[in-house]
Formats: structure tokens, sequence, C-alpha cells
């Protein structure tokens, strides 16, 4: 009979990659990569890789905090069956309220330990099929009119099919930003434009309207994200369909904005949700209620990317990308992962698990803990 699966090594990794150029936001800048890289050793030979990027203002935590809090749920899953993946995420939820970021690290290194062990790709085991494309957008960081617009001619000649533009400042400005990429790279390429809570809800009126004949796709997160009450307003009056980020972090978040009608759109991102289970639950509410979903992430490198590839794999909803993070990166230190094609498509790899690791040699470049 064979050995029954046992959690039997947690080793937490703390990640840092300078970005080729600040990336910039309404709620502030970042110049590095940071992430938490969570392994986990089965006493079979299974090894699962989780990886989570916390955002300090989106989600609260930070790489020290995840750091700290991940020690706490490697020793409270020591032993456990890694197969029981419910029974798992209930013990850790039980270690810690919140802290989205680092669960999600071990949720996924949960998923591509089960996912191997029934000898499946990640995708499949969660249900999905590998059987449409998968395109991600590139994303303009909040700049000067001239600067934005440069880059969008340079995705637009590197191939990127669609454009995500940061906004949240003032009507004048981020209007003006927007005609400027239109005139440097013409009406075709949809643009998908992001003001990560930056305006209030009458700006966020009236800027929606002054762009409504610029081929927007959709506008993620308007207005501040406690202030969802007002969302359906924005919606409402907006002639570009809103999504709601920042405020729809877990399935709760999410049943909540679909009861109140306050989007047209969720962006699922595995770092608010708490991970895979979670989210899966998300993408049911939003199927049940006929909404389209992104799949989104934060400044994860390609093995986290990679886990979001194949949850976007898993359901018809599911139909736009957000997987651009890692084109941002001044290196790349993982292997195996998801694959950049011409013109943003994003090949899922096609074996047993995640399909993403670091190597030894890499991860002993890290400043670690090991449980």
């Amino acid at each position: 009979m064979a050995d029954k699966l046992t959690i039997q090594q947690i080793a937490l990794y703390k990640l840092l990659i300078p970005l080729k150029e600040p990336f910039v936001i309404s709620l502030g800048p970042q110049y590095n990569a940071e992430s938490i890289i969570v392994v986990i050793k089965t006493n079979t030979g299974i090894t699962g890789y989780g990886e989570c990027s916390p955002y300090m203002s989106i989600n609260g935590e930070s790489l020290d905090t995840c750091f700290i809090v991940g020690q706490y749920f490697a020793k409270a899953l020591k032993e456990k069956d890694p197969l029981d993946i419910k029974e798992c995420i209930r013990t850790i939820d039980k270690t810690i309220y919140g802290n989205s970021s680092i669960k999600s690290a071990f949720d996924m290194a949960l998923y591509d330990i089960a996912a191997q062990h029934a000898g499946v790709p990640l995708y499949k085991f969660l249900g999905g099929g590998n059987n449409k494309e998968l395109i991600t957008d590139m994303t303009i960081s909040i700049s000067d009119p001239q600067k934005m617009a440069s880059d969008a001619v340079k995705f637009k000649e590197q191939g990127f099919q669609f454009i995500k533009v940061k906004l949240g400042e003032t009507k004048e400005k981020d209007v003006q930003r927007i005609k400027a990429i239109r005139e440097a790279i013409g009406i075709e390429i949809p643009l998908r434009i992001d003001a990560n809570q930056g305006w209030r809800v009458r700006t966020a009126i009236e800027i929606l309207n002054a762009l409504k004949d610029f081929n927007i796709q959709y506008c993620e997160e308007p207005i501040a994200r406690w202030n969802f009450m007002k969302l359906k307003k924005v919606k409402k009056q907006s002639p570009i369909p809103i999504m709601a980020d920042e405020s729809c972090s877990d399935h709760h978040d999410a049943k909540r904005l679909v009861d109140l009608e306050a989007c047209d759109m969720l962006n699922v991102k595995l770092g608010k949700s708490s991970g895979i289970y979670n989210a899966k639950k998300i993408i049911a509410i939003a199927e049940k209620a006929n909404m389209p979903m992104q799949l989104g992430a934060f400044m994860e490198s390609r093995l986290g990317i990679t886990a979001a590839a194949h949850l976007a794999l898993c359901s018809d909803f599911i139909r736009y990308c957000d997987f651009d993070t890692p084109l941002m990166f001044t290196e790349d230190p993982v292997s195996g992962g998801i694959s950049y094609e011409k013109n943003g498509v994003v090949k899922v790899p096609e074996v047993a698990g995640l399909g993403a690791w670091i190597e030894e040699e890499e991860l002993n470049k890290m400043e670690k803990n090991i449980i």
C-alpha cells in the first residue's frame, strides 16, 4: 500500500528583482518585484511551488509580513495531508484572519502537489481545458502624456493586441493622456484603463464620458473600494463598462457586487482571493450571473502568473488576461512555466501540476526560512 501523502518540509524565500523601469499607479510607484516563494515538500518526493506578490496599499501585506505569517502556516501544516486542500485552507484561515496574499502562495503550492499527484496539468485538475487562446495586455504606467504615448507605440510595435493604461489623477491630465496615446497609435487597438480607485464619483463619471469615443474596452476600479455602494451609479452613467478590482477581493465581495448590480465585470486575482480555492468560488458566482471576468495579478513572476493562466482556462467567462508583469522584470529566475508568444499570446505548460518552479541554485541566493 502506498504511503499516505504528508507535508514534510515547507520553505519560504524572499524574491527581489529590480524592474526595468518604475511601475507607477495612482496608489504610488513600485521599483522592484517583491515576492515570497513557498516550497512544500512531501514524504513521497512531490514538491509544490507557490508565489505571492504582496501590495501594501491594496492587500495590506508586505514582503516582511508575508515572510513572518508564512512561518505560522508552515508550522500549522506540517504532517498534514496536502491533498486535503479544503482542510489545509481551513487550517491557515483559523491561524490568522486576512493575509490573503501569503495564503495564496500556500494555496498555489498545494494545488501544484495535488495536480502532480493526479498526473495532469493544473488546468485539467481544476476542470478546465486548453481550448482557448490566452492573450495578455501590456500596461503603461502613469507618467506625462508624451512618455505614455511613446510606451504605447513601443507596445504596438511589439505586437500586443491590447494595451492597459494606468490613470487615476485629474480629469484634465487623464483625458490628455488618452488623447496623446490615441494620436500616437491610432484608434484600432482597444485600450483598457485602470484608475486604481483614483477618482471621486463625479470625476469618474465625467472622465468616462469624456473618453467614450476612444475605443476603451473597460475601466477598472474607478472609485475608492470602500465606496462600492456608489459603483452602480458610476456604472449606470458610464458609456464604458466597469470592472471591479480592489473592491472584489474574495467570493463574499463578488456576491455583494453582483447582488448590487454594481459592475459589469470582475477582476480575479489569486493574491486578493487567498488563492485558487476561493477564486473558484468567485468564478462560480460570476458564471451564474453571466458576468465576464479578467484574470489579473500583482507583480508575480512567471511562477505565480502560470497558476493564474491555468485558472484562466477553467471558465468561458474568463475573457481577459492581465499577465504582463514578468515582462517588466530585469531577470527571470523561473524554470518551466508559461511562455510568451507573438502578439501577447500566453501558452500554458502541458505537464503534470503547475509546471513552473525555481531551481535550488536560484532559491539558495535568497533569504530563506525552512521549517
